[in-house]
């Protein structure tokens, strides 16, 4: 194990498109998603296991969710859990992140991985993180995962990379989510995967980039070298985020950089976006229906049902419907317009700030 590898995992958002069960005050990475055991924040952190020690591990998450980021990952030191006063997209968490482990650290190998994200083949997905760690460590490259697309989906973000020797390649450009035409386009030719969202780079060389194509942001983080590890770090991270733009790291450093490069992976990756996500991950009956409950069906189909386990649920006659309780929500709806979760989750805001 390298002690100059470290890991940034991002686990401030609140995932509304996986509501009920992904609420406000309880995200979806603090749950058990799988029914594994273990929450996606804390099947993060095991994957990394033989990558890095776990004191080298770093995630970022709002104020709101320290005590369930503790609770969860009980080894994690205070410092090592970055509280966000406000979120402002990727690009400042990973920043905050950065130039604190830099100021630790200045030969740091950094991995920066999403908290909600499922990875299959676990092993698989190591080899590919250390191929990129290796590549991250002998130059100056920004290194992102590729994942080999299986359909023509419209929901991920796409990268076009050169087509030659090697498991690390150079990326030509990033394209974001296109309609369904241009995404059948990009599945023929070959020459793209998606965004799996995951980037591997030296500290050195992401202050480079930062303070290059984002200088606001390089000198708001730089100007707290003197605070990090000390008292002083809250209270600058407060004045920080309120003058920092909201940024996702992809358009603030990686789609304006020319020395980005990709290793493609086959990881069993899923972004875990949304119900129908959840329901192509998951293990199915001989109905196709994904069942996590205490349940009597009678002709449903490629269903996914989510309920308490404490309640008896009873359905008839439900094809490719999403049933999902959570708290003090029943949400029933068509798998096919799962897009309308966001409205519902803004109405039952007005209607009760307590459902969401």
């Amino acid at each position: 194990m390298n002690n100059n590898n470290y890991v940034i995992i991002m686990a401030g958002g609140v995932g509304t498109r996986f509501w009920p069960f992904s609420r406000v005050s309880n995200p979806k990475q603090f749950h058990d998603v799988l029914g594994t055991g273990r929450t996606l924040l804390q099947q993060t952190a095991d994957r990394f296991e033989g990558i890095c020690p776990n004191e080298n591990i770093f995630v970022v998450t709002s104020e709101d969710y320290i005590d369930l980021v503790q609770e969860q990952l009980p080894f994690l030191s205070t410092e090592q859990i970055l509280a966000e006063p406000i979120r402002r997209n990727t690009a400042p968490c990973v920043a905050y992140a950065c130039y604190k482990i830099a100021k630790q650290n200045p030969d740091a190998n950094i991995v920066v991985a999403p908290a909600d994200h499922i990875i299959l083949k676990e092993k698989a997905f190591q080899t590919k993180i250390l191929t990129a760690l290796e590549a991250s460590a002998k130059g100056d490259v920004l290194v992102t995962l590729g994942i080999s697309p299986s359909r023509p989906d419209t929901g991920y973000g796409y990268i076009q990379y050169k087509q030659e020797e090697g498991e690390v390649k150079k990326v030509e450009s990033f394209r974001e989510k296109p309609n369904l035409e241009l995404a059948k386009q990009f599945l023929a030719s070959g020459e793209y995967v998606w965004n799996a969202g995951i980037f591997i780079w030296t500290a050195k060389s992401i202050i480079t980039a930062f303070a290059k194509h984002s200088p606001r942001l390089h000198e708001i983080f730089e100007d707290g070298t003197q605070y990090y590890f000390t008292e002083g770090e809250t209270h600058f991270v407060e004045k920080a985020y309120q003058i920092c733009e909201s940024i996702s790291i992809d358009y603030a450093i990686m789609e304006k950089s020319d020395n980005v490069h990709v290793v493609l992976g086959e990881i069993g990756w899923s972004d875990l976006g949304t119900w129908k996500s959840l329901y192509e991950v998951s293990g199915k009956d001989e109905l196709g229906n994904v069942i996590d409950g205490n349940t009597m069906l009678y002709d449903v189909k490629d269903s996914i049902i989510k309920t308490p386990q404490g309640k008896l649920v009873v359905i008839k006659g439900l094809e490719n419907f999403i049933v999902a309780e959570y708290d003090n929500v029943l949400m029933i709806c068509p798998k096919d317009q799962e897009q309308k979760v966001k409205d519902f989750v803004a109405d039952a805001g007005e209607k009760d700030s307590c459902f969401i």
